[in-house]
């Protein structure tokens, strides 16, 4: 039995220089279907052809080239943190919330991987 419970969903975060170019680009070459731009924010999603999987394009100046972040989508962000937390699971920092939209948490693997709790705030998955 595992600590927490995660959902049916996971969104690999890639870092890009153009969201709006990349999403062309996954849509033209993959299939990918753009689900939004969050221009305010500097994110993008696309949905894949495999239910529950979703491209995160994140804009920065210099993307580091397979700077790839899986987000694992969560039910209770903070519950999921605590429980982690008292495993001595490291986490990057508070968690972030972007109001309406979402609840995240980076954390770290014994390697230092890192990956992400998300929480949707949209009232999409209720």
């Amino acid at each position: 039995m595992s600590l927490i419970s995660l959902e049916e969903t996971i969104t690999i975060a890639l870092s890009v220089k153009d969201r709006h170019a990349s999403a062309e680009w996954y849509g033209s070459m993959l299939g990918f279907e753009t689900i939004y731009h969050a221009d305010e924010v500097g994110w993008s999603e696309l949905q894949t052809k495999m239910i529950g999987v979703t491209i995160g394009l994140g804009e920065h100046t210099e993307p580091v080239p397979g700077n790839c972040v899986p987000v694992f989508g969560i039910a209770d962000l903070d519950v999921a943190r605590q429980k982690m937390e008292q495993a001595e699971v490291k986490f990057d920092g508070e968690t972030d919330v972007v109001e309406g939209m979402v609840k995240t948490a980076t954390f770290y693997d014994p390697d230092g991987n890192a990956m992400m709790l998300a929480q949707d705030l949209t009232g999409a998955a209720e």
